[in-house]
């Protein structure tokens, strides 16, 4: 996950308004529901909880590398049966997903929050805790978020709240690198088989509505020779210079600074000895930007960095059969934006006026995208507190005042859930 405040430029993918989201929730409104006696029970117990900062720790502490979310599922799955959530299941692509009813089926409002991390097998995944600091590989990112999911039941269920529409709670694999958005793609196009009328996720620390997704294209490039001893056989082209031709030229790629375009070498790989001239080697490329059209021009400037690192390579060696590269989609993300003026986005932001919280519109690449891609309205939000280190394993998320994350959650489901 990322965030960036923004500036609002124009953007590839705009939300059309869905059947039962064409109203919004006005101040006033907002002000009103949250002072009703249940409802501002549950604020008050939001405020009050505890229990939030050891269910981060202890989900955090369970490993979730990508596609190997499993244990940590599980663990989401008994916590939603506890919390007495209706219908609780695990799909096909991993997900946890949980009901809570309301007085009506709709307005359905679906909350997510990603299981996965960006870290290998085998990382440590212990949690250090000094004072109101935690740190740990994936401790803002998305630990917090999880346990704000699992909060917001508990707060309801204590305050003894009654939606309005019903909410779907949802702890989402493959939100991180390669998983590409695959839980939230099978959730939308196959598991959950009602209308979702409004689509919430939950993803790392802070206080911000994300109404832009940002799009990304990631490439896996894989070079490849005849290989040879690196003594007898110089003058041989070698896959692993070609691709370090590649990444120099990648590197003076020019991109606009509005609308922020980005790129990045993520992870190499290849090789067989320091003494051998290698037969492949592998690189894998994330190329982002919330414009398509700055995407597709920085899209088109990688492959020349790579045809023109190819070209290089084999004529400088020209030694016998050249390197050749293979380039691979991996992973795609579409660039989209629900307008500042769509009701979701407006009731996020009247309720956070409601709750005195100075809350910027920021630009993000979360699962919310993948609901924008499909018509449904839909915002990420940060869980409160302050993270550092995002994707190290040096992360660290300070709970000073954090509840007024929860309480802004809690407040803004109740919200949303509102016909």
């Amino acid at each position: 996950m990322i965030t960036r405040t923004i500036a609002m430029f124009g953007l590839a993918l705009s939300v059309a308004p869905a059947s039962m989201g064409a109203q919004s929730l006005t101040d006033a409104a907002a002000a009103t529901l949250a002072e009703t006696r249940d409802v501002r029970s549950a604020l008050d117990a939001a405020r009050a909880d505890v229990s939030i900062a050891d269910d981060q720790i202890r989900l955090c502490e369970i490993p979730a590398p990508p596609f190997k979310e499993e244990r940590r599922a599980r663990a989401l799955k008994l916590a939603f049966e506890q919390l007495r959530l209706a219908d609780v299941r695990i799909d096909t692509a991993g997900n946890v997903l949980g009901s809570r009813p309301g007085v009506a089926a709709r307005p359905h409002v679906v909350v997510a929050a990603h299981l996965d991390t960006v870290f290998p097998e085998n990382t440590n995944v212990h949690v250090k805790r000094d004072g109101s600091v935690l740190t740990g590989p994936g401790i803002g990112d998305n630990c917090r978020g999880l346990a704000t999911l699992l909060a917001i039941v508990r707060v309801l269920n204590r305050a003894g709240v009654k939606t309005s529409g019903s909410v779907t709670f949802v702890a989402n694999v493959g939100e991180e690198g390669l998983g590409n958005l695959r839980g939230t793609r099978e959730l939308l196009d196959h598991t959950i088989k009602s209308p979702i009328d409004r689509f919430l996720a939950i993803d790392g620390a802070g206080l911000f509505v994300a109404n832009v997704e940002v799009g990304s294209r990631r490439y896996r490039v894989t070079f490849s020779g005849p290989g040879g001893h690196s003594y007898a056989g110089f003058g041989t082209a070698n896959p692993i210079q070609a691709m370090g031709r590649a990444i120099a030229r990648i590197s003076q790629i020019r991109v606009p600074a509005q609308p922020r375009t980005t790129f990045s070498v993520g992870r190499v790989g290849g090789g067989t000895a320091v003494n051998a001239i290698p037969t492949e080697c592998w690189m894998e490329v994330d190329l982002r930007s919330s414009s398509s059209p700055a995407l597709a021009t920085l899209d088109a400037d990688f492959r020349k960095s790579v045809d023109d690192a190819v070209r290089d390579e084999n004529a400088r060696r020209g030694n016998g059969r050249g390197v050749a590269a293979r380039v691979e989609l991996v992973g795609e993300r579409v660039a989209g934006r629900t307008p500042e003026t769509a009701p979701i986005v407006r009731t996020a932001l009247g309720v956070a006026r409601v709750l005195g919280l100075a809350m910027p519109l920021t630009e993000s690449s979360t699962d919310a995208g993948v609901a924008v891609a499909r018509g449904i309205p839909a915002v990420a939000i940060g869980a409160g507190g302050t993270g550092t280190g995002q994707h190290t394993a040096a992360e660290t998320f300070d709970s000073t005042d954090a509840w007024r994350g929860l309480q802004y959650a809690v407040l803004l489901v109740v919200a949303l859930s509102q016909p």
